[in-house]
């Protein structure tokens, strides 16, 4: 990799104790009434990470300019907060800190936390339904929790938007890819169900911030 990329781009890996410290929230995420509510389950909320502990700020409507989400562009959406034994576990400071960390954030940097499940059943279900995008961020982590009867949605990295993708990963259990959300691309591959009567899902952590202060 060369030292562009390794500015740009950073793969790690959570402890097995973060994983199972955070996979059985997905359990209870809730559907929304927003465009993809049914299929991509979701809560969202913003924290400020300390040196030793996790504040979870006040909730707030999730935006993003129709340049950047073709999808669900200029829309404000509410979404139920991650719960706060979650915020407050172990395995949350872990992933928050090695994201923290990673770009070089203060501890009075807002970091906001997407807990995603996407599911699927025998129909082709599109994890990024907007396409090679960018987030309008500078910072992103894309964190993979768990993967259940499924094929597909592999986490794709581009340099440009319209070059083919230079990474293409199945994110397993604990896997993190960091990227500069301002100057890389990424898009998910589709996932359906491998056995075709039995639901699939794959869950993940979008952690997002922007840029870094001093």
């Amino acid at each position: 990799m060369n030292a562009t990329l390794e500015r740009t781009l950073q793969l790690t890996q959570l402890s097995g104790k973060a994983v199972n410290d955070l996979s059985s929230s997905f359990n209870d995420l809730p559907k929304t009434q927003h465009a993809d509510g049914q299929y991509r389950l979701r809560r969202y909320s913003i924290v400020k990470v300390g040196e030793h502990s996790i504040e979870h700020l006040p909730a707030r409507e999730f935006v993003q300019s129709d340049d950047i989400n073709t999808f669900q562009g200029n829309v404000s959406r509410s979404f139920e907060v991650i719960e706060d034994d979650v915020i407050n576990s172990q395995g949350m400071f872990e992933m928050c800190r090695v994201f923290r960390d990673a770009n070089h954030l203060s501890v009075e940097h807002e970091i906001e936390i997407h807990q995603i499940r996407i599911a699927t059943d025998a129909v082709e279900t599109q994890v990024a339904p907007e396409g090679v995008h960018q987030d309008g961020f500078q910072h992103i982590a894309v964190i993979g929790i768990d993967r259940h009867n499924i094929e597909g949605g592999d986490f794709l990295v581009y340099r440009e938007k319209h070059e083919p993708p230079f990474l293409s990963m199945a994110l397993q259990q604990g896997e993190v890819a960091i990227l500069a959300d301002n100057q890389l691309w990424h898009n998910a591959r589709p996932i359906k169900a491998v056995k075709k009567d039995h639901q699939g899902y794959m869950d993940v952590f979008v952690l997002t911030a922007k840029r870094a202060e001093g």
